[in-house]
């Protein structure tokens, strides 16, 4: 069987030598830059992980698909640092902030393309129901960050709402790159849809506590400034959670809402605000409350794992893989 170290000895050959020379330079730069700065590379992982639970090697069939993957998501942070305003990206500057919004617009519809492109080398056999699936997972994804940005004229949404719109935002990319996996590697139709379910809630853990490090995190490790979702008053797992927790409690309610109103002009009015609305999370017990949920869809990804008709060692692979994607915040 596919061992972890050679996954991670693959996909650091795989990017390692991922170029983007084309010209304009101006164009491709941006993309070599998002690649050369890295990331976890859970997607691609994920997707050699799956291709690996049903093939005894790791050959040019997956190699494309899984680096695809991580194109389209790398296109797709480029886009969202430019509505979201965020300056740093893993402990870097972003593209709009170290070129302009112009540049990083269209560098990220060249990288969206650039992913096809690379999904395009799939197996023959494979690739209509490898393009299906890419296609249905990026349409969802824009559906989520339309969603993402309606929130924001929102006071407050529902919680249910706010799963859905990380489900389509986050998690249906991380569950495509394990289903595309599985798909490639010819498994059946009941484990493809087993190791997308896996990776769906894992997805929603993984994005519950990306929404929990933005504001308990350390930067350091983060590889972002903290609290910039209390700073955007972005609707987090956090501020919904808190919103419903205030339901009722009129003085809390307000508490929150004036906390959130605080001005940001200038950096001691940001640190002012951040600590404020921590405060007010930490009163409520939001803290506590979201990693009880991301232990909930970490135990909810093992559950359908479990099912999957895979050797002992496979399914020691997708816990650890689980844990080390959710260990800095559970």
């Amino acid at each position: 069987m596919i061992t972890e170290k050679q996954i991670e000895e693959t996909l650091k050959e795989l990017f390692g030598g991922l170029r983007f020379t084309e010209e304009p330079a101006g164009l491709y730069e941006p993309l070599r830059y998002m690649i050369q700065i890295g990331g976890k590379r859970i997607r691609p992982r994920i997707c050699l992980m799956a291709y690996s639970l049903f093939k005894d090697s790791l050959d040019e069939s997956i190699l494309a698909p899984a680096a695809a993957i991580e194109v389209f998501h790398s296109f797709t942070l480029i886009h969202d640092d430019i509505m979201d305003n965020a300056a740093v990206r893993r402990g870097v500057p972003t593209v709009w902030k170290k070129w302009d919004a112009n540049t990083a617009i269209l560098s990220g519809d060249a990288m969206c393309i650039e992913s096809y492109r690379l999904l395009g080398k799939a197996p023959a056999d494979k690739l209509p129901d490898v393009l299906r699936l890419f296609s249905d997972t990026a349409v969802q994804g824009c559906g989520g960050q339309q969603h993402d940005m309606e929130f924001e004229s929102r006071e407050s949404v529902p919680m249910d709402d706010y799963i859905m719109m990380i489900g389509l935002k986050t998690a249906v990319l991380i569950a495509c790159a394990a289903k595309m996996g599985a798909v490639i590697a010819g498994a059946d139709l009941v484990s493809q849809e087993l190791i997308y379910q896996f990776a769906y809630s894992l997805g929603l853990a993984f994005q519950v506590a990306d929404d929990y490090l933005d504001t308990f995190g350390d930067p350091a490790i983060f590889g972002k400034a903290i609290g910039g979702d209390i700073l955007n008053d972005k609707k987090s797992w956090l501020l919904t959670k808190a919103f419903e927790l205030t339901e009722g409690d009129g003085l809390m309610h307000k508490a929150l809402l004036d906390a959130m109103a605080l001005h940001t002009a200038s950096d001691e009015d940001k640190a002012r605000k951040i600590d404020a609305v921590r405060e007010i999370y930490v009163r409520l017990g939001v803290d506590a409350a979201a990693k009880s949920e991301i232990r909930r869809y970490h135990e909810e990804a093992l559950g359908f794992a479990a099912q999957l008709p895979i050797s002992n060692i496979g399914h020691a692979m997708l816990q650890r893989y689980a844990e080390s994607l959710l260990g800095r915040a559970k």
